[in-house]
């Protein structure tokens, strides 16, 4: 037999046993639960904030889904416009490629924001350039013909190149969206990389491009010039962008010195003669990201 202090409460009862008089061990085992609870008032307090969070599940779901599909609505639009132009023979094809190059992907990275603030918002995104690529890849093995497709992102019109720089690039478009998504200024600046400097520096150097570098006679210095130039401005605007929508937190003295560095790194190697090895939609972004995450730490 053991001694016990008892405190009677209203509402609750606690026995406190010495530690030389041990309680029964009947009294360790657990009594019946009842499903309702004594107080009412926190069990619909649980039962309330469970609902909200399901609702709130459900609502950025809807939110995502039609998000994506009006990134994708969009991006299927940019080229049917440009498929259109190049058919009134309003603009070259060359051009109307180049055009698509850098709009598509820059577009891309600007509709992060509309999506939810869910951990799988960026799932729902990377289905735009996921969609795209099996079109890719469905396309290029010919198993079946969209001449719009293959006029607009291609250089010689064959299907086959459908496998090569644009397949990488809407897989760097996934990458980027997938890994780095909007807390991290690498995705973004890679982006702006790929598809702004480059872009820029394919359709400036291919006009004014006289002069050309001395270890690689298919590049110019004003292609490399404008790809440096267009490739800072349109990084540290992509990053401006994000920064007052409050996804970054930059120190922006560093910050340019940094972009800086990223865009020099990202033009020289965009000048070396590797294309027959490496596709420039494969080596510029790459070399952007490590550039960037060992500048940025993240």
């Amino acid at each position: 037999m053991s001694l016990s202090l008892s405190f009677t409460h209203p509402i609750l009862s606690r026995h406190v046993y010495s530690a030389v008089f041990p309680p029964p061990r009947f009294l360790f085992l657990s009594p019946h639960i009842p499903t309702t609870s004594r107080f009412p008032i926190l069990y619909r307090t649980t039962q309330r904030a469970t609902a909200l969070s399901a609702t709130a599940a459900t609502a950025s779901i809807f939110r995502d889904t039609a998000a994506s599909a009006s990134v994708f609505a969009g991006a299927y639009a940019l080229v049917f416009t440009f498929d259109i132009l190049t058919q009134k023979e309003l603009i070259q094809q060359n051009l109307s490629r180049k055009l698509v190059h850098i709009l598509s992907g820059l577009l891309f990275a600007i509709s992060w924001p509309i999506f939810s603030n869910a951990d799988e918002a960026r799932y729902f995104a990377s289905l735009v350039p996921l969609i795209n690529c099996l079109r890719l890849v469905i396309h290029g093995l010919s198993l079946t013909d969209d001449q719009s497709l293959i006029k607009s992102v291609t250089r010689e019109g064959n299907p086959k190149e459908l496998l090569r720089g644009p397949l990488y690039y809407v897989a760097m478009l996934m990458l980027c969206a997938l890994v780095f998504w909007r807390e991290s200024p690498v995705g973004v600046i890679c982006l702006a990389m790929m598809c702004g400097g480059d872009g820029v520096a394919d359709i400036i150097g291919r006009k004014y491009g006289s002069s050309k570098i001395p270890y690689n006679q298919s590049k110019s210095w004003v292609g490399s010039i404008s790809m440096f130039v267009s490739g800072f401005i349109i990084s540290v605007g992509m990053l401006y962008y994000y920064s007052a929508l409050g996804y970054l937190q930059l120190d922006w003295g560093y910050t340019m010195r940094r972009v800086a560095f990223i865009s020099l790194v990202a033009t020289v190697v965009e000048s070396l003669p590797i294309t027959m090895l490496i596709d420039d939609n494969i080596s510029v972004p790459l070399a952007s990201m490590l550039a960037a995450y060992l500048t940025f730490g993240h």
